[in-house]
């Protein structure tokens, strides 16, 4: 990214419920000078989302995008150092929106939790974005932000003791928030991939899906996505996640791209903290029923109909107070090579699907766009962790969510 850009950041989406949040949050912390644009595929439209912005992005210039017109694509990369997308599904709308920044040298972050689509993106373009110089990161959300630089933050501390290596390690994640439209359709078109696409459920059911190089992964069985309840050593009850599927294979290719760094030996996997004593356990059984029951529903058309009308359409979210009140909690164990325990933590205010998100993102993108000294000598399809590392975990302390690692 040597020539010169007419922008440093653009924020792609915006007129979506999370593009929306991003850019206030972007407007309110990016700092004097930083030269932000806002895209989307209709310019009166991204224009009213602007006037509802912060007092800082109402200067801030418009483009016209659209993920069906590669032209519009390409020009809006060659303008800009780094592109934040949050248009989604990743699925369907995506890979063209990677493939222009990695040919055009642009970074680029977006939020997805799309096992496929990352797939497919580290298939098609790793090898043009290493080439160019771009750093493509996906996952810059609650998918799978907390959970990969948790990950981070653990190995780091270990490796710094001289504990060895880590072996087994599990998140247990807690969280209150809601969901939106958004989420429920990038759901829906995994859930409908695997339905019609053998290829597509032998991926999201192998544990090093994500891996840039398959074949030269350990031969060691991970803990399964879908546990039964259990309880963990303290006696709360724990139950199968709804994001163990994604984070754990991110943080697993953040192993394998910095040469399994954190161990050959590591075994990762997530579970969902549901609470204490008989209500502890019923929500673990609720919530164990539930995930299945629900890949059924989506998967059926009528069934599917039924459940569009309850949940939220595309560009809808939670309330103002649904966000400010939630929050969410990662709580990391860990047993190393040498038989050492370590615990880390990651946690913040917020609606870890939208405002928490939102930080998240908005942090990232900033990351990218100013802390070029600060990241990791890295280009192609990365992670948070690998891509954008340390600064951004110091960038998301400052902006008030913990990551913190100690021996136990």
């Amino acid at each position: 990214m040597t020539a010169p850009r007419e922008h440093d950041l653009v924020l792609f989406g915006v007129t979506g419920f999370v593009g929306r949040l991003t850019a206030a949050y972007v407007a309110e912390h990016a700092p004097p000078g930083l030269r932000v644009a806002l895209a989307g595929r209709t310019r009166g439209k991204v224009e009213d989302v602007r006037a509802e912005l912060p007092a800082a992005a109402h200067d801030w210039p418009v483009l016209v995008a659209d993920t069906s017109d590669p032209a519009s694509l390409a020009a809006m990369a060659a303008a800009t150092r780094v592109v934040v997308s949050t248009v989604g599904p990743y699925l369907r709308h995506g890979l063209p929106v990677v493939g222009a920044c990695a040919r055009n040298g642009t970074h680029y972050a977006d939020l997805t939790g799309e096992v496929p689509f990352v797939r497919r993106a580290i298939d098609r373009y790793d090898e043009v974005a290493r080439a160019s110089g771009a750093r493509v990161v996906h996952a810059c959300g609650y998918d799978a932000v907390p959970s990969d630089l948790a990950v981070h933050v653990l190995h780091r501390r270990v490796e710094a003791d001289g504990a060895g290596a880590l072996r087994d390690v599990r998140t247990v994640a807690t969280a209150r928030g809601g969901v939106s439209g958004g989420t429920v359709a990038s759901m829906r078109g995994v859930v409908e991939q695997a339905a019609k696409d053998a290829r597509v459920r032998r991926l999201l059911a192998d544990p090093y899906a994500l891996s840039p190089d398959r074949g030269a992964e350990p031969a060691l069985p991970q803990p399964p996505d879908s546990p039964l309840p259990g309880r963990t050593h303290d006696g709360a009850w724990v139950a199968a996640s709804p994001m163990a599927s994604f984070n754990t294979r991110v943080v697993r290719r953040s192993n394998a791209l910095t040469g399994w760094s954190y161990g050959r030996s590591m075994r990762y996997g997530e579970v969902a903290g549901t609470g204490r004593g008989a209500r502890g356990a019923a929500a673990a059984l609720a919530l164990t029923a539930a995930l299945p029951a629900l890949v059924g529903v989506v998967a059926l058309p009528p069934t599917r109909a039924l459940l569009d009308r309850v949940l939220p359409a595309s560009g809808e979210g939670p309330d103002e107070e649904t966000r400010r009140t939630g929050r969410f909690r990662m709580e990391v164990h860990a047993v190393t090579t040498t038989g050492r325990q370590y615990r880390a933590l990651a946690q913040g205010d917020g609606d870890p699907g939208y405002a928490a998100t939102a930080v998240m993102l908005g942090e990232s993108a900033l990351a990218l766009a100013l802390d070029g000294d600060r990241l990791p000598d890295r280009a192609g399809s990365l992670t948070p962790a690998t891509g954008i590392g340390d600064a951004l975990v110091e960038r998301l302390r400052a902006a008030g969510h913990t990551y913190e690692a100690s021996p136990r």
